[in-house]
C-alpha cells in the first residue's frame, strides 16, 4: 500500500526532508504521485528509502547507547529473559508433540503386528484346506474312480431329486379314489 512521505517520515523518526531528499534520488519507475499530485512512496520504494536511512540512524543509537548503557543492558536483559522463557516453552511443547507422536507410532506398530500375525494365520488356514481339499479328492479317486466337478455332481442330485418328485406326484394321483373305477 502506497504512503505519504509525511507518514513514512513519522514512522521512521525523521524529518519529511530526508525522506524527500531520498526520495528524489529513486529511479523515476519507483516514484509515483497520486491525483492531486501529492508524492506516494510504495513498498518498493519505502524499502529502499528505509535501507538508507536506517544506515545513519543505527550510527546514531550505536553512539547514543555507549551514553546511556544501563537503560539499554536492562531492556536487553528482560528481552532476553523473556526470549528464553519462549523458546523454553516452545521446547516443552515440541517435546510434548514429539511423546504423541512417538505413542501414535508404538500404537500403529503394534497394530501392524497384529493384522500381520492375523494375515500370517489365515494364509496357513487357506493352505491347510487347501491341502486337506487334495487329499479328499484323492481318496475319492482312489475309492469311486475320477472325481466329478462340484456341479456336476449337484446338478445330477438336483435331477434325480426332481425325478424323485415327480414320479411321487404321479403316484399320488394314481392312488386317489376315483381312478379305481
Amino acid at each position: 500500500m502506497a504512503k505519504i512521505i509525511k507518514l513514512l517520515a513519522d514512522e521512521l523518526k525523521v524529518s519529511k526532508q530526508t525522506i524527500q531528499y531520498h526520495y528524489q534520488r529513486l529511479p523515476a519507475k519507483n516514484q509515483q504521485k497520486n491525483s492531486q499530485g501529492t508524492n506516494l512512496i510504495s513498498t518498493t520504494a519505502e524499502r529502499i528509502i528505509r535501507s538508507k536511512v536506517a544506515k545513519p540512524l543505527l550510527a546514531k543509537k550505536q553512539q547514543k547507547g555507549s551514553k546511556d548503557p544501563t537503560k539499554t543492558s536492562k531492556e536487553n536483559n528482560d528481552l532476553l529473559i523473556t526470549l528464553r522463557r519462549e523458546v523454553e516453552d516452545l521446547k516443552s511443547q515440541r517435546d510434548k508433540q514429539l511423546a504423541a507422536k512417538d505413542q501414535q507410532i508404538s500404537s500403529k506398530d503394534r497394530q501392524i503386528d497384529h493384522l500381520t500375525k492375523l494375515i500370517d494365520q489365515q494364509q496357513q488356514l487357506q493352505l491347510a484346506t487347501v491341502a486337506e481339499d487334495r487329499h479328499l479328492k484323492e481318496r475319492l479317486r482312489k475309492l469311486d474312480g475320477p472325481v466329478e466337478d462340484f456341479e456336476s455332481i449337484e446338478n445330477s442330485q438336483v435331477a434325480k431329486t426332481d425325478g424323485a418328485k415327480k414320479q411321487a406326484a404321479k403316484n399320488i394321483t394314481n392312488k386317489e379314489w376315483w381312478h379305481f373305477w
